[in-house]
């Protein structure tokens, strides 16, 4: 059969699923090249969406990347791509973070990307996730998420390389802790604080990036909830409080070793979790705070489970789904090379 060419507007489409990853303050890092004639799309991290201050080693900014690499993947998947990713293919340009070579199914081919015969049918269902996934930092209801839908969150990671595991009470209650003396650290930090203030719009406007005061979610008002608050000492209009959940849903999202592939592993492992969490009518929100700290994210480690290196905790439940934030406009991020090949 003949081989579909990869025109600009079929990478614009790919790009586009991908800026819907969630990312660090919502600063969005990264940059997208596309080569028509090798059918062949680079995820590159955006240097000056870095955090210096909160994220020193960038660990972040590569974790968002592999949210983002993990939506496009899904998207070429469903549009009946086969997709070969390479990781940090190029030791002299650590800017690149990854590759994805898109091939044309062949006719019946069903899921073995080992083998190169199909899409991803298991990613690919999940597409159409990608517009409604969005964090919210709203109360959840105590209603226990069924062991079945849990188990696929954990199968979701598990097919990205990394480990989704819940924690126990006591393990849970520290982590709160954890989340607390990092918000008070963060506080007295001038330059994390800067960095915060950067990414953050209280009042809405027409910015294209970073967290508008509508999706900063109510105050917290009696319990102590995984949940950053992104206005701080801020007066937000409008913004009223509200008591969450009194023993919020916590996971653990891990991987093996702790290296910039690892990384990125943890990225798509998170979006497909999170995926596979939309679909089950299930909401999360996120938080990274105590992970930023190199003493309190050894403690975030859950010593009865061996998950390796935590990337990302997760608050998990039934709840309001969170707003839509805003997105760069795929033009300002997506590089077009080449001519398509027939």
């Amino acid at each position: 059969m003949a081989v579909r060419p990869l025109d600009a507007t079929r990478a614009a489409d790919l790009v586009h699923a991908a800026t819907a990853a969630p990312s660090m303050h919502n600063a969005q890092p990264w940059r997208f090249r596309c080569h028509l004639g090798h059918r062949t799309v680079e995820v590159r991290a955006d240097p000056e969406r870095a955090m210096p201050a909160s994220d020193p080693d960038r660990r972040a900014l590569h974790v968002g990347c592999g949210a983002a690499l993990c939506n496009l993947r899904a998207a070429a998947a469903a549009a009946g791509w086969r997709t070969g990713t390479e990781l940090l293919p190029d030791p002299a340009n650590p800017l690149l973070l990854a590759v994805v070579r898109l091939a044309e199914a062949e006719p019946g081919a069903g899921r073995d990307e080992g083998r190169g015969e199909g899409p991803d049918a298991a990613l690919a269902a999940l597409e159409p996730q990608i517009v409604r996934r969005h964090s919210s930092r709203w109360p959840f209801t105590d209603k226990p998420v069924p062991p079945g839908d849990l188990a696929d969150l954990v199968e979701a990671a598990r097919a990205e390389g990394a480990t989704l595991a819940f924690p126990d009470a006591w393990h849970a209650a520290s982590l709160l802790d954890l989340v607390q003396d990092a918000e008070v650290r963060d506080a007295e930090e001038p330059d994390r604080a800067a960095e915060l203030a950067r990414w953050t719009h209280p009042v809405p406007d027409t910015a294209d990036e970073g967290v508008p005061g509508y999706a900063f979610g109510p105050r917290r008002r009696g319990s102590t909830i995984p949940v950053r608050d992104f206005a701080g000492r801020a007066e937000v209009p409008g913004r009223g409080s509200a008591r969450f959940e009194a023993a919020p849903n916590i996971a653990l999202l891990g991987t093996a070793h702790d290296t910039p592939a690892d990384w990125l592993r943890a990225g798509q492992a998170l979006e497909r979790v999170l995926l596979t969490a939309t679909r089950a009518g299930l909401v999360a929100s996120l938080t990274s705070q105590a992970l930023e700290w190199a003493d309190l994210r050894a403690l975030v480690r859950d010593p009865l489970a061996d998950i390796g290196q935590i990337q990302m905790v997760l608050r998990i439940g039934y709840g309001p789904r969170g707003p839509t934030t805003p997105r760069r406009p795929v033009s300002e991020v997506l590089e077009i090379v080449g001519s398509p090949r027939l």
